[in-house]
Parts: C-alpha cells; structure tokens; sequence
C-alpha cells in the first residue's frame, strides 16, 4: 500500500525543492492522484470542489473512468488516491478565473466585539494587494452592529465597493441587517468550505464573521478562500438570478 502511494506521488507531486519532495512522500494524507489536471473538458461525475480532504467515502462508488471535481488546494488521503488510481478517476481541478490576483475595493466594518479582528483583518486585506474602506467602529466603546452593516452593505449596493465584510460577536446580526439591502447577498461564514459555497454557488458579495466563534487565524483562512472564490456556473448564476427574482418581488 506504502509503495502504491508512493508511486502515485512520484507521478503527481510538482517540480519542488528537494526538501519539499521528501516531505510530501513522507506524509501520504497530502498527496495527489496520477490522473490530476488543473482543467477538465470532460463532464464531471461528482463534485467535492467544497472539501479540502478528500476520503474514500468521497470517492467510493465512482466507476472507472469517472470525473471526480475538487477544490484546487484539497488533497487525498492514502486510500482514496488509491482507489482513484486503481480505478482510472480523472481529476478536475477547480481554478478560480480571477481569484486573490484580482484586486478589489472591499468595505470593512465592525462592532465593539468585532473591532480587534477587523484591525487584523484590514492588515491582511493590505497584504494581499485589496484597496480598504473602513466604514467603523474605531475603538472597543460600546455600539450598535446594525449601524456598521448597513454602511458596508450600502457601499456593495451602490458599487463604492465590489464586496464587504462585516464583523460582529457572532456574524449573524450583521448578516440579517446587510441583507435588508436591496442587492446584497450577506453570508454568515464559520469554515473554508461554507465561505466557498457561498460565493461560488450564492453569489455572495457580503462576509460576515464572528469574532467570537472563530481566531483571526481561520479569518485569514476564511476571507482567503471567500475572495479567491467566484461564480462561474451558469446553474448556479440561474438559481442566484432566481434569488433576485424573489427580491424585487418585495421591493416598493
């Protein structure tokens, strides 16, 4: 089983430092099967695009042959490349078209509780070349979430910003308010896998976050892949566009 893994990484593992190499070998949950590609033209059997580990339960009853789509950072454990090298499984890697290298103009705002985070948040934001607009709170006084989410909601809206996020002790608050604005899509996001969801199959434009459910290290995690993430497929453009739809039903 050992060597069969092996095998399968010395076909997959990209040009790396030597040091890097050794590493990927010896730690066989990270490794990639031989039949891996970046893009598919072929249609896909199954997608586990919103996973970063893929185990053989993913990938179990998939026949020969099949087309299995997964996130372009997810990694295999040891029988699940097994079982996708046995059987032939053709690997569609999901690449976001624009991702981190386009820069965007992101509102930011917060509350009392979610002040600290939003600080770090916009030191992050920096880092990755994305123009901030802080819209508040400046300190840890006491104020009103609603107030802070309308602002960075208003600035989506009327296109000053191309997406926002809010933070708050929960995340919730701040969603349910940015969403009384016509044209918003806010998600409350808790993992990677619920922030990818959102903006490849929601559309979402707006991030919530609670500053007292997550660490400014899965932030970092979650506003990473939330904005690297778009929405591409015309199925799910459909189902956002009905979204809308339902929208300007209610608008007076």
């Amino acid at each position: 089983m050992r060597a069969l893994v092996r095998d399968v990484l010395s076909k997959t593992m990209p040009d790396a430092a030597p040091e890097a190499a050794a590493s990927s070998q010896a730690f066989a949950a990270n490794s990639s099967p031989a039949k891996s590609s970046s893009q598919s033209s072929m249609a896909v059997t199954r997608d586990e695009s919103a996973k970063l580990v893929i185990t053989e339960d993913d990938v179990r009853g998939l026949e020969r042959g099949a087309v299995l789509r997964i996130a372009e950072n997810a990694r295999l454990t040891p029988l699940a490349a097994d079982i996708v090298n046995d059987r032939g499984i053709d690997i569609s890697r999901r690449v976001s078209r624009s991702g981190l290298k386009k820069i965007r103009t992101v509102a930011v705002g917060a509350d009392h509780g979610g002040f600290p985070m939003k600080e770090e948040l916009k030191s992050f934001l920096t880092e990755l070349g994305h123009r901030v607009h802080d819209f508040g709170t400046n300190s840890e006084s006491a104020v009103d979430y609603p107030d802070f989410a309308h602002a960075v909601a208003r600035a989506v809206a009327d296109g000053s910003a191309e997406v926002g996020i809010v933070i708050d002790g929960a995340g919730v608050g701040s969603a349910m308010t940015a969403n009384k604005v016509p044209g918003v899509r806010a998600a409350a996001c808790y993992s990677v896998e619920v922030a990818r969801n959102s903006r490849e199959h929601n559309g979402a434009n707006v991030l919530t976050l609670g500053s007292k459910t997550i660490s400014n290290d899965q932030m970092r995690e979650i506003v990473r892949a939330w904005l690297s993430t778009d929405l591409t497929e015309e199925r799910h453009r459909k189902r956002v566009g009905k979204i809308e739809a339902i929208e300007r039903q209610y608008k007076r």
